[in-house]
């Protein structure tokens, strides 16, 4: 029999910590596991880098084997159709382009040594030179000759092994990449899942492949009204120079920003003044065309992605992996803009945090 005086609250039993060592082990192990990924995308970004970009021209490549599909042609027929077009295309190009691109770059560097005594000759040079002392922090970041030559010859080598693995990589995921995702899609995907991964998997196709189909646009229009500026203009090495500044397209803003300021500079040097000055005003107005209606064209109706996350995910994706991060940024941000909507989308349906309330009756 209790002998606490009548009315006195029953006392509460002391509640148990739901913290066991179980879940503490669990936490831990998540938190190893997440270090384990990032520290394994840190230290293979050349393999993801290329996993990336051969899985880009994979989807670019089957966008035309669908559109040759659709027509009545069978799926093996038509991806060798289209890569022997492929194939046709860069080799034609390569008779047409090469030629003049490697005389002129060879041209351009016997004269870079003189061209670079006319740059440090002219006034604004010395003046920045004066304030920033870029001769001497180029001095101590060149290295000797020998050392030179062998970082080029590894550089030559391992560029040429990275091209031979992404065109491998970009035919092996057209050829067996479909399968390989129906495969995962029936077997490794729930029933209940399927068709809302399929529809992400959709999105992420079509977004990406208008993007891409966009862009090789942007760089084309670029190259081809670069070159017949320089043309014009009877600036020498118009090949390189034009093929530079389409390919500057690539990296959105940013890239044309600084191709532009480069061939400017190029042009004061070798053309003089008032040339320099038309190539000044051709690249801004360049630059507001391609910024307010072709890049918005592009990105808003293929991605759908906002500028200012363009910009963000190109400063992050560029640090990371450089200019190859830069260039991969918009579809990696219009990835991820998918997933997330998807995910937003399956919260709400189920009456998660963040579904809007249901307003309740009255009483």
């Amino acid at each position: 029999m209790s002998s606490a005086p009548p009315g006195t609250p029953a006392p509460v039993p002391p509640r148990r910590s739901q913290v066991t060592l179980a879940s503490v082990f669990t936490a831990c192990f998540g938190v190893a596991l997440v270090a384990a990924l990032i520290l394994f995308l840190l230290e293979t970004r050349v393999a993801l880098l290329l996993t990336l970009g051969g899985a880009l021209a994979a989807v670019a490549m089957d966008h035309a084997v669908e559109a040759l599909a659709r027509r009545g042609l069978r799926r093996g027929w038509a991806i060798a159709a289209v890569l022997c077009g492929l194939l046709v295309m860069w080799v034609a190009l390569g008779f047409l382009l090469v030629p003049p691109i490697v005389s002129q770059a060879r041209a351009l560097g016997a004269e870079a040594p003189e061209l670079w005594r006319k740059l440090q000759a002219t006034p604004l040079f010395a003046s920045l030179d004066s304030r920033f002392h870029f001769l001497d922090r180029l001095r101590e970041s060149v290295p000797g000759a020998a050392t030179a030559l062998r970082t080029a010859v590894s550089g030559v080598v391992s560029a040429l092994g990275g091209i031979l693995a992404f065109v491998f990589l970009a035919v092996f995921m057209l050829v067996f990449g479909r399968d390989l995702a129906a495969t995962f899609f029936a077997e490794v995907v729930s029933p209940a899942n399927r068709a809302r991964a399929e529809r992400i998997a959709a999105n992420i196709y079509r977004a990406t492949g208008g993007y891409l189909g966009g862009l090789l646009g942007i760089c084309a229009i670029n190259a081809t009204l670069t070159t017949a500026l320089l043309v014009i203009l009877r600036i020498p090495y118009f090949l390189p120079l034009g093929l530079l500044s389409g390919s500057s397209s690539l990296v959105p803003y940013a890239g044309p920003l600084v191709s532009g300021a480069t061939v400017t500079l190029f042009v004061l040097v070798t053309g003089g003044a008032w040339k320099a000055l038309a190539a000044a005003i051709y690249f801004v107005l360049y630059g507001q065309l391609e910024g307010n209606v072709l890049a918005p064209l592009v990105y808003r109706r293929t991605v759908d992605v906002n500028p200012l996350v363009t910009l963000l995910a190109i400063l992050f994706l560029a640090e990371l992996m450089g200019i190859a991060g830069a260039i991969l940024a918009v579809p990696v941000a219009a990835t991820a803009q998918i997933v997330l909507r998807e995910v937003l989308m399956l919260r709400r349906s189920r009456g998660g945090p963040g579904s809007p309330r249901v307003p309740r009756g009255p009483p």
